[in-house]
């Protein structure tokens, strides 16, 4: 909401720092996103939602037993926060205990039973635990006197541990173990190799590092870390059961090229919502996959069997794009928005066209080239028709101008943006466009008019309770009033 400098607010804002941990997640760079969001919680100790995006950061870093401290602790003053129930089951399945991962998962699903995510989440959970067990039937169980043989529940884990294996002679067929691990480790299987080489060099293994640590103990480590991530993986997936599934997939995919459903539009709609609910739940991966078998079925209908074919190909193309967007694949995500607004301009097709052109001046934006969104954007703004969206547009064509150092035109788009939130009493829209304005004003000089709109977005900041929003308006108000009293 405010620029970075220091006549509009301090940098070091709880709204700005999660802000840029959540651009940083979506890049994909996990390290300074969690830094990020460490600086937000020095400001607000405790804020749940942070928590939540820091414990998602600790997951894709593989920390996680600090995703889970980060998890219980967005759960400590509510437990029923279904964010929190959501990353403490993630926290826990990545850590392999599927069993209290799957707890947590169906408190959150009996909460909040519409969320795909928790639906998910049993599936995998579950799946994660049929695997490592076997199913029922496989598992014998003894009595003897008071006591079960073996304690109901307690995973059986096989890790690899071969330090010492025995050569292959040449043209010896690899184990069936090893060959899964190969399978399960990729690139990582050729470095767990090189590790037992090292073992075997003697005079290695004796020294020390400059931490006191042996060299044999860090080496074995390493390997040790290596099995028990092999033996994470298979429980998650087989590789028989990876076979299956695509090979089952294939069988799946070929019937829907030369038999679609009876009714491919109702089809193709239901589908379309459930990679909408998936994206909307924060599940990139899953809406992305769900849009790219559709398409791939869509591909191979007729205009017949489809008789809006070319729509639906343009709408696929805008879910896959947003999706990528979301995993910070912001070319790719460019090269999908871009054969919307292609198909768009095929079809005649305006609602299709207005939508493509919103998701390439968002990718500009993100990636920070605000020329050419306001190019973009400014095409979109004849289709535009109702009120929320001319006020949003307005703003981000106004904040691109900011950026841009072209005050003038900022001032004037945030000014739309203001007439339009105005004209549907949006209190959000309002305070926004209403801090944009002032930002401009106080760039150009004109420190009065800047006080006036940043008063009124304090105001809407109370009645809208963003605390956040509060406590920097008033700083950056503070400093426009000192500058217009000199």
């Amino acid at each position: 909401m405010f620029e970075n400098g220091e006549e509009q607010g301090p940098k070091s804002t709880f709204t700005t720092y999660m802000a840029e941990g959540d651009q940083l997640f979506h890049k994909g760079e996990y390290v300074k996103a969690t830094e990020s969001f460490s600086a937000a919680l020095s400001l607000q100790p405790g804020e749940k939602t942070c928590l939540v995006a820091r414990s998602r950061c600790y997951v894709k870093l593989g920390d996680a037993e600090s995703a889970l401290n980060d998890a219980e602790a967005s759960l400590k003053d509510n437990k029923d926060f279904f964010k929190g129930l959501y990353q403490k089951a993630e926290a826990l399945y990545t850590m392999g205990d599927f069993e209290f991962a799957l707890v947590y998962y169906h408190r959150g699903h009996k909460l909040r039973p519409e969320l795909q995510e928790f639906r998910l989440g049993i599936q995998k959970a579950q799946e994660a635990i049929d695997n490592s067990v076997g199913s029922p039937s496989s598992v014998k169980l003894e009595t003897k006197g008071a006591y079960f043989h073996k304690p109901i529940g307690v995973r059986q884990k096989h890790f690899i541990h071969s330090h010492k294996k025995e050569p292959r002679q040449h043209g010896q067929k690899m184990p069936k173990r090893e060959r899964t691990a190969k399978q399960l480790l990729g690139e990582l299987y050729s470095d767990r190799e090189y590790l037992e080489k090292l073992l075997q060099d003697e005079d290695l293994i004796k020294g020390k590092i400059r931490t006191g640590e042996r060299v044999q103990d860090l080496i074995e480590g390493c390997i040790s870390y290596l099995d028990t991530r092999t033996e994470f993986w298979r429980q998650q997936k087989p590789i028989y059961a990876r076979q299956r599934d695509r090979k089952l997939m294939q069988q799946q995919w070929s019937r829907a090229l030369h038999k679609p459903p009876s009714d491919p539009t109702r089809h193709v709609l239901t589908i379309l919502e459930e990679i909408d609910t998936a994206l909307s739940a924060g599940n990139a991966e899953s809406s992305l996959k769900k849009a790219r078998e559709l398409m791939k079925a869509v591909r191979g209908w007729t205009e017949g069997v489809l008789p809006n074919k070319k729509e639906v190909l343009g709408n696929l193309h805008s879910c896959i794009g947003n999706a990528l967007m979301d995993l910070g694949k912001m070319d790719k995500a460019l090269n999908h928005h871009e054969k919307d607004l292609e198909l768009a301009k095929q079809g005649d097709l305006m609602d299709s066209k207005s939508r493509a052109l919103d998701n390439i001046g968002r990718v500009y934006a993100r990636i920070g080239k605000f020329q050419q969104a306001i190019e973009v954007w400014e095409e979109k703004v004849p289709l535009v028709c109702s009120g929320l969206e001319k006020a949003w547009l307005y703003h981000e064509i106004g904040h691109c101008y900011l950026e841009l150092k072209r005050y003038v035109e900022a001032r004037d788009y945030g000014s739309r943006s203001l007439v339009a939130a105005d004209d549907i009493s949006d209190g959000k829209w309002q305070l926004n466009a209403s801090v944009l304005v002032a930002q401009a004003e106080l760039k150009l000089g004109n420190n009065k008019a800047s006080v006036l709109h940043f008063e009124r977005a304090l105001d809407r900041a109370k009645l809208l309770h963003d605390d956040s929003a509060r406590e920097a308006i008033q700083k950056a108000l503070r400093e426009a009033r000192q500058k217009a009293t000199q």
